[in-house]
C-alpha cells in the first residue's frame, strides 16, 4: 500500500457545525452581560442551595412591566411608528446643527418612552441615513455618541425610562412625583449639557433632508398600540396591576403582531433574573453581605457609579439594593453611571457595534471621542448630583 493511502486527507468541515459555531460566537457577542449574569448566579447556587427562599428574590412586577413595555415598544416598531415620527420631525430641520440638535432630542425623547436601548435601536439608523444622504458621515460617530448619551440620560427622567429604573422604583416603592422630582435636575443638567456639545461640535452647513419613505401608519393597530402602550405606563405607575397588563399585552399581540412577541428581548429578562439569583443568593453569605453594605456606607454615590463602569448599571442596581436602604445616592449613581465606558450601559455597546458596522476599522477614533465626551458629562454629573444630595 502506497504511502499516500496511508495519510488520509484532513475531514472537510462540517458546513452545519460552522454554522451552529457561528451563531453561538454571535449570540455569546451580542448577549456576554447575559451570560456573565448566568456564571454568576450558577456559581452562587454553589455556595446557596436551591430552596423555597429563592422565590423571594425576583421582583416580578419589574419582570412583567418590562416584558410588557419590550412587546409593545416592538409591535409599534413594527409598524415604523417611531420611525416615522422621527423622520417628520427631522426633515424640517434647516443645517447640520439643527438636525443634530433633532436627532439628539429624539433620542432623550424614545429613552423616555421606549427605553434607551431601544431608543438607539430605532434611531441610530436614521441618523446614519440622514448623515450619509447629505454626505455629512465624517460627522456620524460624534452624533452616535452624543445620541448614546442622550438615550442613556434621558431615560432616568421616568420610572419605565430604563430597566435599572424601573427595577428601583418598584423594590423601594418611591412614590412617583418624588421620582420625577428627584431626577428633574440631573435629568435637565444632562439636556443642557448635551445641547452644548452640539452647539459646539457641529456646524450649521446647510442642508437637504428628505423623507426617505412614505409617511403612513396603520390607523387601527397604531391606535390599539398606543392604548396598549398607556396600559403599560399606568401598571408601571402602579395604577393598574402589572401581571394584568403583561397578560392583556400578550394575549393581545398574539393576534395582532405576534412577530412582537417573538423579538421581546428575553436575554435581557434572563439577564435580570439571574442577577435576582445572583443577589439574592450574594445576600445570604454573610462575609459578601459584610463587604457591600460596608462600601456602600462610605459613599453610594460614588460607589454606584463606579461599580457600573465595570459591571453596568442593570446590575449594579440589582445588587446593591439588597444591601442599602438609601435609594437615592443609588438611583443617581445607577442613571449617570450609565455613561463612561462602553460597559456601563448595554446601549453603548449596541451604539458601538452599529457604528463599526458602517465604518469598519474605526474602532479607535471612535472611543476616543467617545471616552471624552462621555467622561465629561459624568464628572460634571456627579457633581450636581453630589450637591443635590447635600440639599435634599
Amino acid at each position: 500500500m502506497s504511502q499516500s493511502a496511508l495519510i488520509s486527507p484532513p475531514a472537510p468541515r462540517h458546513p452545519v457545525h460552522g454554522g451552529i459555531a457561528h451563531a453561538l460566537l454571535a449570540f455569546a457577542k451580542k448577549n456576554a452581560v447575559f451570560l456573565i449574569a448566568l456564571a454568576l448566579a450558577a456559581v452562587s447556587m454553589i455556595f446557596v442551595h436551591p430552596d423555597a427562599a429563592y422565590l423571594s428574590y425576583f421582583d416580578w412586577s419589574t419582570l412583567a412591566c418590562l416584558f410588557s413595555t419590550l412587546a409593545v415598544v416592538g409591535a409599534l416598531g413594527n409598524i415604523r411608528f417611531f420611525t416615522i415620527l422621527a423622520e417628520k420631525i427631522v426633515s424640517l430641520a434647516g443645517n447640520l446643527r439643527t438636525c443634530v440638535l433633532c436627532l439628539t432630542y429624539i433620542t432623550f425623547l424614545g429613552s423616555m418612552l421606549i427605553a434607551n436601548d431601544m431608543a438607539l435601536l430605532t434611531f441610530l439608523p436614521l441618523s446614519c441615513f440622514v448623515l450619509l444622504s447629505c454626505k455629512q458621515e465624517k460627522y456620524m460617530a460624534l452624533v452616535f455618541i452624543l445620541q448614546n448619551a442622550a438615550a442613556n440620560l434621558g431615560g432616568m427622567l421616568t420610572p419605565f425610562g430604563n430597566p435599572q429604573n424601573l427595577y428601583l422604583y418598584g423594590y423601594f416603592k418611591i412614590p412617583t412625583m418624588r421620582f420625577l422630582g428627584v431626577m428633574a435636575v440631573p435629568f435637565f443638567a444632562a439636556i443642557f449639557l448635551i445641547t452644548l456639545f452640539c452647539l459646539f461640535l457641529f456646524p450649521k452647513t446647510p442642508l437637504k433632508v428628505e423623507t426617505p419613505t412614505a409617511s403612513h401608519l396603520p390607523r387601527t393597530r397604531t391606535a390599539l398600540y398606543l392604548l396598549l402602550f398607556l396600559g403599560v405606563i399606568l401598571a408601571v405607575f402602579r395604577l393598574f396591576p402589572s401581571y394584568i397588563a403583561a397578560a392583556v399585552v400578550f394575549v393581545a399581540l398574539l393576534f395582532l403582531d405576534r412577530r412582537a412577541l417573538l423579538k421581546v428581548d428575553y436575554p435581557l429578562l434572563l439577564t435580570f433574573v439571574c442577577f435576582f439569583l445572583f443577589a439574592g443568593n450574594v445576600a445570604r453569605i454573610p462575609a459578601f453581605a459584610h463587604f457591600f453594605a460596608q462600601i456602600l456606607s462610605w459613599n453610594p454615590l460614588l460607589v454606584s457609579l463606579l461599580s457600573c463602569q465595570v459591571i453596568s448599571n442593570v446590575p449594579t442596581a440589582i445588587l446593591f439594593s439588597g444591601f442599602t436602604s438609601d435609594w437615592l445616592p443609588l438611583l443617581y449613581g445607577v442613571n449617570i453611571g450609565g455613561v463612561g465606558t462602553l460597559v456601563s450601559s448595554l446601549a453603548s455597546l449596541i451604539t458601538f457595534r452599529t457604528y463599526l458596522t458602517h465604518n469598519p476599522g474605526r474602532a479607535r477614533p471612535y472611543l476616543a471621542k467617545f471616552s471624552l465626551v462621555n467622561f465629561s458629562l459624568l464628572a460634571v454629573l456627579f457633581g450636581v448630583c453630589s450637591l443635590l444630595l447635600l440639599i435634599l
